[in-house]
């Protein structure tokens, strides 16, 4: 093999053993730009995804973490999945965050553009990545837009839910705070979750996302994408959610933001309206909505001149506005301030 390449291949997997996602994956594009031997295959689409496959294999243990591969198969089908288990795991029961791409994404694609693996090694969480199948969708786009997969017990919501049950059951992980998230598609299959498995997760962080029921096929779901729903969701589950839309997205129209928002609140709550720059200069409006008992319910972050990106994410990968509000970080601070009762059943 090259010596040059076969050089920075290893640099990269020492890099990915001590955590460092970004520099692993600069050395690995790094190889890739050198050349990589005529013996080596090299999918040039997705050099992440490629690290992803041959690189991750940290030991577990009390001053290490990992980030590798795995396969569900459940009622609702079989899927790949990656999961990072943080250095902590072990020590204390810890908390979970589910996290669901967007279409054309990956998981290990999206674990970069989010940095939540970096969040999650400094805090102490696992991050669950499942992976849609190019089967299911070709797009690899969560199905959220069916009817067949926005319940409770049924299609992709059963089998996010049955993937996330058994991570719970292989690793020490607080059943009080487990937490869904996603963009885009992911986005939308997380506020179906959120409602059709209230008593599994803890609170929802919608980002690019649509609510619950507004589509029901791929008419009305394109109509919902291009100028907004034209009907409010009647879903009204009440478990906590974040919301984070950039009012210049021509993906999905920023006023499903306010549908997912007014799905989750309740009816008598008040709003309490902050303004704001980011550090890369964008500007936000931050909406906070507490019930009549104090307790905060929602969050909706609009970021101003933002697209149909992951605010504040990496630039390592694909749908990211480095420029934004750190969604990654806000999500994980609303997250863990929304702990629900600890429960020692799931309701079936």
């Amino acid at each position: 093999m090259n010596t040059l390449f076969q050089r920075l291949m290893q640099g990269a997997a020492r890099l990915t053993r001590k955590g460092d996602l970004q520099a692993a994956t600069a050395a690995i594009q790094q190889a890739l730009r050198r050349g990589a031997p005529a013996d080596v295959e090299v999918d040039a689409r997705a050099d992440v995804e490629v690290e992803a496959r041959e690189v991750f294999e940290a030991t577990e243990g009390p001053t290490s973490d990992s980030f590798r591969r795995g396969k569900y198969t459940g009622a609702g089908g079989t899927r790949d999945y990656m999961l990072y288990v943080p250095p902590q795991a072990g020590s204390r029961p810890l908390p979970l965050i589910v996290m669901l791409h967007g279409c054309t994404q990956g998981a290990a694609d999206f674990a970069a553009g989010t940095e939540m693996n970096r969040l999650a090694r400094a805090h102490g969480f696992f991050v669950l990545y499942p992976e849609q199948s190019s089967h299911a969708n070709p797009q690899r786009c969560w199905n959220w837009f069916k009817h067949t997969h926005q319940a409770r017990g049924r299609g992709e919501p059963e089998l996010l839910a049955g993937m996330t049950r058994e991570a719970m059951a292989r690793h020490s992980i607080d059943a009080s705070r487990v937490y869904v998230a996603g963009l885009s598609a992911g986005g939308a299959m997380a506020a179906i979750m959120g409602d059709a498995y209230p008593d599994l997760f803890a609170a929802v962080g919608v980002h690019s996302g649509l609510a619950t029921g507004i589509a029901k096929d791929l008419p009305s779901a394109l109509g919902a994408m291009q100028r907004g729903p034209v009907a409010a969701s009647a879903a009204t589950s009440g478990v906590p959610t974040i919301v984070f839309h950039g009012d210049a997205d021509a993906t999905v129209h920023p006023g499903n933001g306010e549908h997912v928002i007014a799905a989750s609140v309740h009816k008598e709550a008040t709003v309490e309206q902050h303004a704001g720059v980011s550090a890369g200069g964008r500007r936000y409006t931050r909406q906070v909505h507490r019930a009549p008992d104090g307790r905060v319910g929602a969050e909706h972050w609009i970021v101003h001149g933002a697209a149909h990106a992951w605010s504040g994410g990496s630039a390592q990968g694909t749908y990211t506005d480095p420029r934004g509000p750190d969604a990654s970080a806000e999500m994980m601070r609303f997250f863990f301030g929304a702990i629900k009762a600890p429960s020692s059943s799931f309701v079936q």
